[in-house]
Formats: C-alpha cells, structure tokens, sequence
C-alpha cells in the first residue's frame, strides 16, 4: 500500500449533452453556486467549502464523467505521486504543472485501472466561503463520490497500491457476495466506495448537508420541484450517514447527506455487512426498501470515454 498522499476530494466534473437543463438543476433545486462560465463549461461551488468548485459541467455530445479531482498537501507530495505512478506503470495524461481552473494550482491527471481521468492538486487557491446558516437547505461541501466497476476487488487494490487508499467497511450478501467497498483518505468514513456494476460508470455524488433539519428540507425541496427520489430518506448503517437519492436530468444519482462518521483510524477494523438485513440499508426504517430497480438507477449508462486500462 502507498503511503497516504492525498488529502481531500475536492471536485467531480460531468459531461453532459443537455448543459442549459443540467446547469439550471445544480445551480437551482440542488444548492450549488454558479462562480464561473465560460463557452459551455461552467464551475458550481458549495457556498460552504473552501474549494473553488465541487461540480463542472460541460456541454458535450455524449454523457460521461469526466474526472474525480482530490487533493493533495503541497506540490511536492504531487511530484512524490506522480513518480510513483510512472514507477507503478500508471498511465499519466500530464505531468505535474499550472492547473488552468478557477483557484489555479499545481497538479497533474492520470488513469486509473478503470480509464477513469483523476486529477492531483495542490496550492489551489481556497475560496471565500461562509457558514451554512439554521434552516439553509443547500450543500455545505462534497461528501464523496461512489464508482461502478465490473472488477470491485481489482479497482479497491489499485486505489490502495497507487494512492493509499484505506478499505472501512464492505456491503455484502449470502447471495452475491460482495457488491461494495467504502474506501477513505482521512478519518472521513469514506470519500469514495466502489460499487460492483456490470460496467465503469458513476454511481452517485453525495452533497453534505448543514444537519438532519437541512437535510430533509433540502430533500423536500427536490422532491417538490418534481425531480425523480429513487431511495430515501434514510440512514445507512455503513458510515451512519444519512441519505437521499435523486436523479438528474441526465440520469445521474444525486445524493443529499449528513452525519458522515469519522473514525479512530488507529484502532478501526473494518466491518463486513450484510446488505440482504433490512437494518444495514436504512436503520430507520424510513427509506422505501431497496430492490433490484432501485439498483439499476445506479448502474447509469456505460462511460463510454474511459480508456482501456492494462490490469494491475
């Protein structure tokens, strides 16, 4: 496993062929901040992060993610990466240099064992933020990304080998066996789990939310702009956080969260739940019970833009 250089994630940046509607979601009913736009691209911050931006659309003729961007502690610790992953055969799209996006930077892109585009910056200018006030319905920061992938123990080695990741706790079923992994950077629970799907693609993006009351006004407000809840409101047992889930207008799931547990990374082991228990979905009770179409949502389309990536 390589020692930990990352920090934090810090955006995720979607294409999409119908900006104009997609725009109009994340800077409307979602919460976000328009800060900057520019020939069919445009940069979407949470008014309670200190980063420059959380989601970037882009107009395209194809839906797709386009990368995951984390952070890292300073330029060295970028370089330090960046020749681990040339001595580790990673493929790199750049080398560690300016990062032409609002706050700048330094940083570099990579695929990851899936054809994902990751991103690696550090000295990013923070962003004027503010407190997210009592009763403020909208995200405070990104919580976490979760991706597909046909191979889940291939992607959760890679993720540990190259870039340090830790494994919390594991999703699985008498039936199917293991279908995810929650995987962490910092004392967070995770910032990014894999999911086991028959194709690399996104699964969800998750927005923290101020607290229970936000939450669940947030997700009200969703609801009654009419956009698709696919599961929740509820509280999952892996994290302890609670949950939402929409669609956006390009199919997408979304989520509302709050309450994200941090652990004692000294004396953690993981756990291995199991998912067909009704209680380790949703302990309250609340959600409407997860089922097999609920997953599919999940799946999303394939993500027809990754590169092939050789094994590990």
């Amino acid at each position: 496993m390589s020692a930990r250089l990352l920090t934090h994630l810090r955006h995720v940046d979607l294409a999409v062929p119908d900006y104009d509607k997609q725009l109009d979601f994340y800077a409307g009913v979602w919460g976000l901040t328009k800060v900057a736009e520019d020939s069919g691209i445009s940069f979407l911050a949470a008014e309670g992060s200190p980063e420059q931006y959380v989601v970037r659309l882009r107009k395209a003729g194809e839906k797709r993610l386009d990368l995951v961007s984390y952070g890292a502690a300073c330029a060295a610790d970028v370089d330090t990466l960046a020749e681990q992953l040339l001595a580790g055969d990673v493929r790199l799209i750049s080398r560690p240099g300016k990062v032409d996006t609002p706050g700048g930077g330094y940083g570099f892109r990579f695929f990851d064992v899936d054809g994902r585009t990751v991103e690696v910056s550090a000295d990013v200018e923070v962003r004027q933020h503010r407190r997210i006030e009592e009763k403020e319905a909208i995200p405070v920061k990104l919580s976490h990304v979760v991706l597909n992938s046909p191979d889940l123990d291939r992607t959760r080695a890679w993720y540990e080998r190259h870039l340090g990741f830790r494994l919390s706790d594991t999703l699985s079923s008498p039936h199917m066996g293991e279908v995810m992994h929650f995987m962490r950077i910092s004392n967070q629970h995770h910032s990014m789990a894999i999911a086991r799907g028959p194709h690399t693609a996104l699964h969800h993006v998750s927005f923290e939310m101020r607290g229970l009351d936000e939450y669940m006004r947030g997700s009200g407000r969703v609801m009654r702009a009419g956009h698709r809840k696919i599961w929740g409101p509820g509280r999952h047992m892996a994290g302890d956080n609670t949950f939402t889930y929409f669609l956006d207008p390009h199919g997408n799931t979304v989520e509302y969260t709050t309450e994200l547990e941090c652990l004692d990374e000294d004396t953690w082991h993981p756990h291995v739940y199991d998912f067909s228990r009704p209680e380790v979905t949703d302990q309250w009770g609340t959600a409407n019970p997860m089922n097999e179409l609920i997953a599919k949502e999940s799946f999303n389309d394939p993500d027809r833009g990754v590169f092939v990536a050789p094994p590990v």
